[in-house]
């Protein structure tokens, strides 16, 4: 697998030396030193992670209780099943986002141009413009700390 893993993120390196001027020559071999040390340092890593020997840590461990809790945060399942569940509200989450941005844009498309809008239009289309005289009867109408 790690082989695989390699040759799939293969880069031709000749192709990309012939692309990079001479005054960045040495950048161009440090990354090529730096990304072959990556390499080596991946093939040599086994294929899938080594197992856990719980029974040797339930021995050896001293606090009752304690590697079993452990082995239930490591367990392969519930990692899955709490990235499906986040995953899952992403999702949710995302999609009454879309949802909220596609009323704001259609809102946009329909809404009188700038240029021929009055002032009434514009605090109907944006209310947050609207001046409040009777909190704020003296001109600017809005508190000094919010201009």
């Amino acid at each position: 697998m790690a082989g695989r893993r390699i040759a799939l993120k293969a880069i031709d390196w000749v192709a990309f030396a012939e692309r990079v001027p001479p005054n960045q020559r040495s950048m161009f071999n440090a990354l090529k030193t730096r990304s072959d040390a990556i390499a080596a340092k991946l093939a040599s890593l086994p294929e899938s992670p080594t197992t856990i020997d719980w029974s040797h840590y339930r021995a050896a461990v001293a606090r009752a209780g304690m590697v079993d809790e452990f082995e239930k945060k490591v367990s392969l399942n519930q990692l899955f099943d709490s990235a499906n569940k986040s995953a899952s509200a992403y999702i949710e989450g995302s999609t009454a986002r879309i949802a909220q941005y596609e009323q704001q844009l259609d809102k946009f498309k329909n809404m009188i141009p700038f240029d021929q809008m009055t002032v009434d239009d514009l605090n109907d289309t944006f209310p947050e413009t609207k001046l409040d005289k009777v909190k704020h009867p003296y001109w600017p109408h809005k508190p000094i700390a919010e201009l």
